[in-house]
């Protein structure tokens, strides 16, 4: 069961899908503002798409564990999987022994981009559907959008789309009592829906005492930091779903393009022939 959303410090319940399409424009116009006033690297805003409002941002991997694991605990697990997923794959995967990862989290201090050990093999699971400690992003708003709105339950009244900007001020500070966010970047051999998605990664971590362990994104949103991490919650009627829908189908967004899979045209083809043929 997902837990109730924290408080975030820039929440907008808007009422029409064409005032989030503002808000984007907005969003990329005080970036580009901001880039020239400060010369400073700004990162580029990750979009992610939930379909209840209520829900806030976790992980795969706290929802199915229900608890905060250590970097050590779930490598272990990763370990026991690699096996099984060659055998049936008859996929190769080159990745670290646990002592030699031990050691680069030892030698690192904490994970960062470029210096992820099995990067390529954390994001083939996350993609597969196992509980990962990696929340996907997207560098489009409309792929979120889909994501938002293709799963609508009659019992919510509105989806969301979070908008993520990581470095706000060319470099971020931290302190190794409170947790971190990492993006890990979309440079990874993954999956292929991996780049029809245009997917981005964050991990959190925290050390507690001699180990690193897994963290809540929301814990370090709770801070409200006015320099890094900065975030945007945009709430957005549920009943704007068909029309949203309709509209991503004109760019061509859908279940389609997304996944490529056989799953996945049925699903295109339901939408065309069912949901917007019977629109009234």
């Amino acid at each position: 069961m997902r837990r109730r959303l924290s408080k975030y410090m820039k929440q907008i319940d808007l009422k029409t899908w064409e005032e989030f399409e503002d808000h984007v424009l907005q969003l990329e116009h005080e970036r580009s503002e901001r880039k020239k006033v400060t010369n400073r690297y700004i990162s580029d805003y990750l979009f992610r798409g939930q379909s209840d409002s209520s829900w806030e941002l976790s992980t795969t991997l706290e929802r199915y564990a229900g608890r905060l694991l250590s970097l050590e605990e779930y490598y272990q697990i990763v370990l026991a999987t690699k096996p099984q997923v060659e055998t049936f794959t008859g996929a190769r995967w080159e990745i670290p022994s646990k002592p030699e990862y031990l050691q680069k989290i030892e030698e690192v201090g904490f994970l960062t981009f470029g210096r992820f050990p099995a990067y390529e093999y954390f994001v083939y699971l996350r993609h597969h559907g196992f509980p990962s400690p990696l929340l996907d992003w997207t560098r489009s708003p409309f792929v979120a959008a889909y994501f938002a709105f293709k799963d609508h339950q009659s019992s919510e009244t509105s989806t969301s789309i979070f908008a993520y900007c990581e470095y706000t001020a060319g470099n971020k500070t931290g302190s190794s009592s409170h947790p971190e966010i990492t993006g890990l970047g979309p440079y990874v051999r993954s999956h292929r829906r991996h780049f029809q998605q245009q997917s981005h990664y964050t991990i959190c971590t925290i050390n507690q005492g001699s180990n690193l362990s897994y963290a809540q994104h929301d814990d370090v949103f709770a801070e409200n930091s006015e320099d890094q991490d900065e975030l945007w919650k945009f709430n957005i009627p549920s009943s704007e779903r068909l029309k949203v829908l309709k509209r991503l189908e004109l760019y061509n967004i859908n279940a389609f393009s997304l996944f490529g899979s056989e799953e996945s045209l049925m699903e295109t083809l339901s939408f065309r022939e069912i949901l917007f043929r019977n629109e009234k």
